[in-house]
């Protein structure tokens, strides 16, 4: 019996998934003769600015209260990158709604900032074809409001992040959306109780919060994801080298287990099953 690799898109993005393998395979064998201005700004500078999302108590990407510094497995990942091409690195807070903005504007060169790869989004930017996560949406919602499967919100105010990719599902589930400029703002609008009843958001995070944190204890989320889709880094349209350079260091993190042993120790739950694929995948890279 066949089974599918683990960060294969789900029908309808079967046919992205495979140029992606296809634009990986290139990148890997094509030889590198100029850079793009991005690679050669940062080279010059030594210096490359990163995109990061903070969303409260996020595995993904938080602010340490008692350092003010951005904590996390995307802040960790960024700083490794920015390491492993041999520059310092600048970490810059971004929010869902600015984000694509700040790499545009050249605020930012690169964005780790929790963003699936979408055939939308592949039209307006490039990116690394490796993935360094893989996850989608959930629901969260207080436990009085009986919510047991995504059909149940239909005609019903949920938030989001301004800029998500889970509006389009959820309008095709009938939702009534309500656009806040990050997650930390959702969330508190939903445990207000006036505007929402329930919140859409990275399925991780949400689990993460209801089992851990003592004042979600009344909530629940959904064990259906919505949208699932791997978690790539960003560039701007014609970076080619950029996302070339970004991606063999994935590569090299995928394989050396790096990246597993960062999930662990920061505790990420559940596990993700895309990391392991890609570990054995590249394990072997000289």
């Amino acid at each position: 019996m066949k089974h599918s690799p683990a960060w294969t898109f789900p029908s309808p993005r079967r046919a992205l998934g495979r140029l992606t393998l296809a634009v990986a395979a290139c990148i890997a064998c094509a030889p590198q003769a100029h850079a793009d201005a991005t690679l050669d700004r940062i080279r010059d500078r030594g210096r490359i600015s990163i995109g990061i999302i903070a969303n409260g108590n996020s595995g993904f990407g938080s602010i340490d209260p008692a350092s003010g510094k951005l904590v996390g497995f995307n802040p960790e990942l960024a700083s490794k990158i920015a390491s492993e091409l041999g520059v310092r690195v600048e970490l810059v807070q971004v929010q869902p709604a600015n984000r694509l903005q700040f790499l545009q504007q050249g605020k930012v060169d690169l964005l780790v900032a929790s963003m699936l790869l979408t055939p939308e989004r592949a039209e307006l930017m490039d990116y690394a074809p490796t993935p360094y996560f893989r996850n989608g949406g959930t629901a969260i919602f207080a436990k009085r409001e009986g919510i047991q499967r995504w059909e149940d919100l239909r005609g019903k105010p949920v938030c989001l992040s301004q800029g998500s990719s889970y509006a389009k599902p959820l309008t095709g589930y009938g939702a009534e959306l309500k656009g806040f400029k990050s997650m930390a703002e959702s969330l508190l609008a939903l445990r207000n109780g006036t505007s929402c009843v329930a919140a859409v958001h990275e399925s991780l995070t949400l689990n993460q919060l209801v089992a851990r944190d003592k004042e979600w204890n009344n909530y629940a989320v959904l064990s259906e994801e919505v949208d699932p889709a791997p978690q790539v880094a960003w560039v701007r349209k014609g970076d080619k080298d950029t996302a070339a350079s970004v991606d063999r260091v994935l590569q090299k993190l995928h394989g050396s287990g790096w990246l597993l042993a960062l999930e662990k120790r920061l505790d990420l739950l559940p596990r993700s099953a895309l990391l392991v694929q890609l570990h054995q995948q590249f394990k072997n890279l000289p």
